[in-house]
């Protein structure tokens, strides 16, 4: 948690209400460097409260330093701003006894975000769609709701904390890593939880650019499997949604003012064609939120699509420019001098764990 105080109390309470026993489970919160009364919070509910001092430090090296107290061999990582249902815990327990072979699994958020307005709604319900439409083996992880065995966690280096110094893709970049040396993944659409987050139209493109798109595909040409990667919304519908979006308007741009028929048409034709490949979502949303809801919920779709296209572009570019995101010169310092402090400085990934084989199959880092 970071400056969470107005969300946490509700975060704790939930997993409280959990029909797991509460001696079969343990509660640890990492305050990573709060300003507000989230460490106070934490501590009337919390097993272990591990605070974080000076600047914030990422949800990645928070949840490492977390992983490092907690006893148990099975860790589950919750956000701040999630709720888990009362079976959510339970779920998990018994997911993994069945399953000895399962190394980690995530769940979904449910179809009642807590967060009024249309874009809040949205986003919430466009995650919870996406989720229970994929169901079953999964190629990276989600670190929202999600469990993983502690002997995997450790196996890959945990989350990378070296790259990733805020909230990015730094729990699917760990799943890459899993799936690259051969653990087991699944997505269980059942075991659901609400999100407490509230979005706002600036914090949704400024999420999905520079918190998703730009790492995201910086990522995947670190691993070279642009092309192949189909995990959830990189699936190939999705990818031709994207295009279709960006071709809406740029017809309409080409064709300048004043727009002529030829240039509506076209524009219209690839709307349709966004339209037809996300039917599925759009009658989902249609049932649950009804037609007034529908026809809000649609440019906001294709400004996400838009986003994400962008977003790649500029992943490209700056990958070309800069390669692989790099520590801050503070902490490649105390790196090089071998500085040992607590907190810790934030550790480098192993160069066979950062750039997988194509695909993310195990074995040596290709020549690239």
């Amino acid at each position: 948690v970071h400056d969470g105080a107005a969300v946490l109390p509700r975060a704790l309470a939930a997993l409280a209400a959990s029909d797991l026993p509460r001696e079969e489970w343990e509660l640890v919160v990492v305050d990573d460097a709060s300003s507000d009364g989230s460490v106070l919070i934490a501590a009337e509910h919390a097993d272990v409260v591990v605070r974080l001092p000076g600047n914030a430090r990422g949800p990645a090296y928070a949840r490492n330093r977390g992983s490092e107290v907690a006893r148990a061999e099975l860790l589950v990582f919750v956000d701040a701003d999630v709720c888990v249902h009362p079976e959510t815990l339970g779920r998990f327990a018994r997911l993994f006894a069945e399953q000895p072979s399962l190394s980690a699994a995530f769940g979904s958020y449910d179809a009642r975000p807590d967060a009024r307005g249309v874009v809040s709604q949205f986003r919430n319900l466009l995650h919870h769609y996406v989720h229970q439409q994929a169901g079953g083996s999964a190629e990276t992880f989600w670190s929202g709701c999600g469990a993983i065995r502690r002997a995997a966690f450790r196996d890959v280096e945990m989350f990378d904390e070296w790259h990733y110094r805020r909230p990015q893709v730094e729990d699917i970049e760990m799943g890459r890593r899993l799936r690259g040396r051969g653990h087991a993944i699944e997505l269980h659409p059942e075991i659901q939880c609400t999100h407490l987050k509230r979005w706002t139209l600036g914090g949704m493109l400024a999420t999905d650019f520079t918190g998703r798109g730009v790492p995201w595909m910086r990522m995947l040409l670190q691993e070279g499997a642009v092309s192949e990667f189909q995990a959830l919304n990189l699936r190939p519908a999705e990818r031709l949604s994207a295009g279709l979006a960006l071709l809406a308007v740029l017809a309409l741009v080409i064709d300048g003012a004043p727009i002529s028929g030829q240039g509506l048409a076209a524009s219209a034709t690839a709307l349709a064609g966004v339209v037809a490949l996300n039917r599925g979502f759009y009658g989902f949303l249609l049932r649950t939120r009804g037609p007034a809801f529908l026809l809000a919920a649609v440019p906001l779709h294709l400004v996400y699509y838009l986003t994400a296209t962008v977003a790649a572009a500029g992943g490209y570019l700056t990958h070309s420019l800069f390669g692989a995101p790099a520590a801050s010169p503070e902490v490649e310092a105390q790196e090089a001098l071998g500085i040992r402090s607590w907190p810790p400085c934030p550790r480098r990934p192993s160069a066979g764990m950062w750039t997988m084989a194509p695909g993310g199959r195990a074995g040596a880092p290709p020549a690239r």
